[in-house]
């Protein structure tokens, strides 16, 4: 069984080992945005980020649960650490993977491999364990792990194939 990194996976693993981010306890969305000079705001509003200048921030639904915050926290990081201009005036192809991106992205720093390694798969309370660690939705988790699933057959069935094919 073998699990190949994205290179977003890769860049963000690499940022949380810069940054001594290394357990799912480090993963503190105020200890992030301290590290990247942003504001954090609670508001009855859907989440949002700003950036004017130097100054950014990100605006989390006041209406949500922790854990939809902490998912709405990393979905709006992404766009700014990552994205470039105002959707409301790109194209719906370039909006749409911007908006991909970030949903892989929360997915990725919310849950990073390198932390789940030591987890047992075959442990029928998985989803409920890592929503808990993580403290990200159950919806979540189940994501996740069927990512990581998806990944490892993947790479399973190309390690067939390319024996079937040298034998």
């Amino acid at each position: 069984m073998v699990y190949t990194a994205t290179a977003l996976e890769d860049w963000i693993s690499q940022r949380y080992i810069k940054s001594r981010i290394q357990s799912a306890s480090d993963i503190s969305i105020e200890r992030i945005a301290m590290i990247h000079n942003i504001f954090i705001n609670f508001r009855e509003m859907p989440a949002r980020y700003d950036i004017h200048g130097r100054y950014k921030a990100i605006v989390l639904d006041a209406r949500c649960s922790p854990e939809e915050q902490r998912e709405q926290f990393f979905h709006e990081l992404c766009h700014i650490l990552r994205h470039v201009g105002h959707q409301t005036m790109m194209p719906a192809a370039f909006r749409e993977l911007q908006e991909w991106d970030a949903r892989h992205f929360t997915m990725y720093a919310t849950m990073p491999y390198f932390m789940l390694v030591d987890y047992d798969f075959e442990n029928p309370y998985l989803i409920h364990d890592l929503a808990f660690d993580f403290d990200v939705t159950e919806q979540l988790c189940q994501k996740r792990i069927e990512h990581i699933q998806r990944n490892i057959m993947t790479n399973s069935f190309m390690v067939a194939e390319r024996n079937h094919y040298f034998f």
